[in-house]
């Protein structure tokens, strides 16, 4: 039986969330689009998603712990340390670098057919959750390696990557939006996922954060997140903070918020936007 789609004036937001229901088949092809033409033409393919997170972490354990003798937590080495905050890291990054600029990268379909725009970065964040998964295997490897091994907090994990898909969800919305009007967005990304980088614990432990800069600290969502990757993957052994993960929690609910109203507030002017 063949669908009719009615578009009756004014009642857009009536049936907003209920044609995303209904184009859930669009979400599919463009997802499966997105990860298909990621790695087209290369050599390499999906191993880039693992090769990306392994230099970095390389290079940040050469650079904190070899040089500047940062420690590291209880008895997990330096390397899975690192590797345990590059995977939330690199997931949000990702996520926010694709969704930021997804909507000027469809140009065509949006112009051309109706839809609910929102299915168009939400895709984009499954791509980049895809890659967080191959890049996941690689600490299976890194256990073995250094014959360390994960306890029960790994069971933990699906709640904080939960965590990071809304807060990737979120800030990749309300950049995607702004990105559409104000085009000087594409250079800004690039420069906050380099700030960010470097000002969330990704090369190093929260626990070397002094105590009087630690609640300004913990208002980079990306702290909570990354801590608590480090506890489920790290057997337990690097501090939970309950504070700063609630604190996460609550600053990722205001991006989720903040970017899913305005991009529906500018949703209707992309067409002629773009």
């Amino acid at each position: 039986m063949t669908e009719v789609l009615i578009i009756e004036a004014g009642k857009s937001e009536k049936h907003y969330w209920r044609d995303l229901w209904r184009y859930r088949e669009l979400f599919y092809i463009l997802s499966w689009r997105d990860i298909k033409v990621r790695y087209k033409q290369t050599v390499i393919g999906a191993l880039w998603s693992i090769l990306r997170p392994l230099l970095t972490m390389i290079v940040f354990t050469l650079v904190f712990s070899k040089l500047a003798k940062l420690p590291s937590e209880g008895a997990a080495p330096y390397a899975i340390m690192v590797y345990a905050a590059m995977l939330p890291w690199q997931f949000f990054s990702n996520a926010l670098s694709e969704a930021s600029n997804s909507l000027i990268g469809n140009v065509n379909l949006i112009s051309k057919v109706y839809f609910p725009r929102l299915i168009i970065p939400t895709a984009s964040v499954i791509t980049s959750l895809v890659d967080f998964l191959i890049a996941f295997l690689l600490i299976g490897l890194l256990y073995l390696y250094y014959g360390y091994a994960p306890g029960w907090q790994i069971f933990i994990l699906p709640i904080f990557l939960l965590l990071a898909f809304v807060l990737a969800m979120g800030a990749g919305l309300w950049i995607t939006a702004l990105n559409v009007k104000y085009r000087d967005f594409r250079y800004i990304v690039p420069f906050i996922v380099q700030f960010g980088l470097y000002i969330s614990p990704v090369g190093f432990s929260s626990s070397i954060v002094p105590p009087q800069y630690k609640l300004l600290y913990s208002l980079n969502p990306m702290v909570g997140i990354i801590d608590g990757f480090r506890w489920c993957l790290l057997n337990g052994e690097t501090p939970l903070d309950i504070k700063t993960v609630l604190l996460s929690v609550l600053v990722s609910l205001f991006f989720l918020w903040l970017g899913i109203s305005r991009f529906r507030k500018m949703e209707k002017s992309f067409a002629d936007i773009i």
